[in-house]
């Protein structure tokens, strides 16, 4: 029997089948998440969008869930797979996306058989972590997933935008603002340089630039066309900005906007140009920065900090799929020793009592019956990977249990990074 037409065996019997699709099923599965996730286009305006992506990538890793009664698709998942920066390196990690169940289906146990049987695929597939993007963060915690990194979503108003006279500047870079696809090697060329050092970044491949350039009705909306400034000098691209500007007019003269889907800089002098083009544009009084890095240079450029209003939102979810191969390949800030109790519902494979003997290069990761000094969820070792989110605000929650005084900061301490991670892509 076919992939196609076997149940997913690892679930009760009810009512559904969980199975791989393929090309020509795609628009059903489109269907079923686009509904799922209230987006504004009908089917066919979808799949032209997001067609390109996927015939590049493949189908072979989605999933649906299909009524055994209608013969409906209810329920769908997909991930892509990323070559994506973690604190061991870049690591294949797989992008899990596309995830919805019909409205009418929901509260059944379709979404545990389909994150079951993904996580059942990707651990075959000797992929170490899963990430997404949440939509409900309550949904994703319980199949194991943390949150693993905050980014910040920030406005800055004229006349404010005005730098730090000590701000670095170098009169040998220049600023070009050409159409994207112009320049796109620059893009290329800095994303890749920054991808390699930022934890969450994962690497872009062609159709995932064809992607992030894409500039159709939907992703505009009411804005002028995407452009790119392009920061330089004698040595090359050192930084970009993708952005639109927005017209608006209001009885005291102009109010345009501009909203930034893209920033990143490889030396202070480059991100401090980039910057002071932005926030130099003629008739505009607000720049819009959804995604930036919680350590982003702006805050620290600026002479009053405050005004740049900034508030935290959740992005990356991480999720250990083979936890001992995860924790063991990540180096750690200080040495670490002691037996971590773990549950995990949908992945068995990772549950019981790991001792950890890590230090700097990695760590020695095992089963034993020892006793522990912490007992936790996955999700909460999935939230630390990255070194941001701690273990400690877990504890203090009562999420944690420290048998071991000084148990969850000694962990803490070996997990921390001094740089914050950024992925910037919903994907």
């Amino acid at each position: 029997m076919s992939d196609k037409t076997r149940a997913d065996s690892s679930a009760p019997h009810q009512g559904w089948t969980v199975r791989h699709t393929d090309a020509e099923e795609f628009a059903q599965a489109a269907r079923v998440f686009g509904q799922s996730l209230l987006f504004p286009e009908d089917v066919d305006s979808l799949l032209e969008r997001m067609r390109p992506l996927h015939d590049e990538l493949g189908y072979e890793r989605a999933l649906i869930a299909v009524d055994e009664a209608e013969g409906e698709v209810i329920g769908t998942t997909n991930h892509f797979p990323f070559e994506m920066t973690m604190p061991s390196g870049r690591v294949p990690v797989a992008g899990v996306t596309g995830v919805g169940v019909w409205p009418t289906h929901r509260r059944r146990g379709v979404l545990s058989s389909l994150m079951r049987r993904q996580l059942a695929d990707i651990h075959a597939a000797g992929v170490r972590y899963a990430a997404l993007w949440a939509s409900e963060g309550s949904i994703y915690e319980r199949f194991g997933y943390g949150n693993a990194c905050t980014e910040l979503d920030t406005t800055l108003t004229r006349p404010y935008g005005a730098l730090r006279a000590e701000a670095p500047r170098d009169p040998d870079l220049r600023v070009v603002l050409r159409e994207p696809e112009r320049v796109r090697t620059d893009l290329e060329r800095v994303h890749e340089a920054v991808c390699e050092v930022q934890v969450g970044q994962f690497r872009r491949t062609k159709p995932w630039w064809d992607r992030a350039l894409y500039d159709g009705p939907v992703r505009r909306g009411d804005k002028a066309p995407l452009m790119a400034a392009v920061v330089g000098g004698p040595d090359g691209p050192l930084g970009y900005a993708l952005y639109r500007v927005k017209a608006r007019w209001e009885e005291d003269g102009a109010q345009g906007e501009a909203h930034v889907q893209e920033i990143t800089a490889t030396t202070p002098a480059a991100w401090a140009a980039l910057f002071e083009h932005l926030f130099s544009r003629d008739l505009v009084a607000k720049v819009y920065f959804p995604f930036l890095p919680v350590d982003c240079p702006l805050h620290h450029l600026l002479p009053d900090r405050g005004r740049a209003v900034a508030k935290h939102s959740t992005s990356l979810w991480v999720r250990l799929v083979d936890l001992a191969g995860a924790l063991s390949e990540r180096p750690y800030a200080a040495p670490f020793e002691g037996v971590v109790a773990v549950t995990d519902r949908y992945a068995p494979w990772n549950a019981g009592r790991w001792r950890i003997k890590a230090d700097t290069d990695g760590a020695r990761v095992e089963l034993t019956d020892a006793d522990p000094d912490l007992s936790l969820d996955v999700s909460h070792l999935g939230a630390a990977h990255l070194g941001q989110t701690t273990l400690t605000s877990f504890r203090r929650a009562g999420l944690i249990t420290e048998h071991t005084p000084g148990a969850v900061a000694r962990l803490d301490t070996a997990l921390h990074r001094i740089d914050a991670p950024f992925c910037g892509v919903i994907f």
